[in-house]
């Protein structure tokens, strides 16, 4: 069973949509249409109901999409089994990372990588720390760099790479920006933009400010640390942000608070390895810093 009409099967699924499938796999709308058929032609039933762009799951393909998930990682695990025993390393390395990671801590890493194992093609994704551990979970992502949670699910593991120092910052003509210190209520008596709140940085400020929670008038919320950096630059509202995006357009809020996320990598537990993934896990630690 051609394990691209398993990935193209999954992805459908879990999109409910052959064109966004087709761009989470880097392909065209015809090629998954085509995988599609392919497997619903080796397996004898329709796998989705079409109807009026609405893409949905038949039965026999509800039936078929948990062991269809098993399957696709068992296959998966015997290719790296395969590859790692012959103890070449080439292929396709599919891993993501947060765009604040990616922009900010791995380029020495990827470079590193690159120059010394260009026989390996890096597929990178662009993913929420959340999303990402979740891919990892399924199988659709092998390792991930991303944050950290605090708590794992029992299948997945992590190693801590760096430890990302979180400041409370306003720009330089915010009032706050000349207060020597700040108490947590009269923090909260601006207003803020802040990460969404199903992010773990979210939830790292909102266990923080929990005495006050209810007092917090958040101006907007965003995913993207660099957008958080730009609103707070332009006087939007106080936020927190990691200390590699600090430069002179921002003034840390001396306050109570002590906060910091760790990033690292994620990968599964019951699942092996390639020798790819186990030769960037080693790079990123030589580049491990406190």
């Amino acid at each position: 069973m051609d394990i691209n009409n398993l990935n193209a099967f999954l992805e459908v699924a879990r999109r409910q949509s052959f064109s966004l499938a087709a761009e989470a796999l880097f392909i065209t709308q015809p090629a998954i249409s085509k995988r599609i058929t392919s497997l619903e032609n080796e397996l004898g039933t329709l796998l989705f109901n079409r109807i009026n762009r609405k893409v949905t799951l038949t039965e026999a393909g509800q039936a078929l999409l948990p062991h269809v998930q098993v399957l696709r990682n068992e296959l998966e695990d015997i290719r790296r089994i395969a590859s790692n025993l012959s103890g070449n390393m080439h292929g396709e390395l599919v891993m993501g990372t947060s765009h604040h990671i990616g922009l900010h801590r791995l380029p020495p890493v990827l470079r590193y990588f690159n120059q010394h194992h260009p026989e390996v093609k890096l597929d990178l994704r662009f993913v929420d720390s959340e999303l990402a551990c979740q891919s990892v979970e399924r199988g659709d992502l092998e390792i991930a760099v991303v944050t950290l949670p605090s708590e794992l699910p029992e299948q997945l593991q992590a190693q801590s790479i760096w430890t990302d120092q979180l400041h409370i910052v306003v720009s330089r003509d915010h009032p706050l920006s000349q207060v020597p210190e700040v108490s947590l209520a009269a923090l909260v008596q601006y207003r803020c933009v802040m990460p969404c709140k199903d992010t773990y940085t979210y939830r790292i400020i909102s266990q923080a400010l929990a005495s006050v929670n209810e007092h917090i008038d958040v101006y907007l919320n965003t995913n993207y640390l660099e957008t958080l950096k730009m609103l707070v630059s332009a006087g939007l509202g106080w936020s927190l942000l990691p200390h590699t995006l600090l430069d002179e357009g921002l003034v840390i809020v001396n306050t109570p608070l002590q906060l910091q996320r760790q990033l690292g990598v994620i990968y599964h537990r019951k699942r092996t390895l390639s020798n790819a993934a186990k030769t960037l896990l080693t790079i990123l630690n030589q580049f491990r810093t406190p």
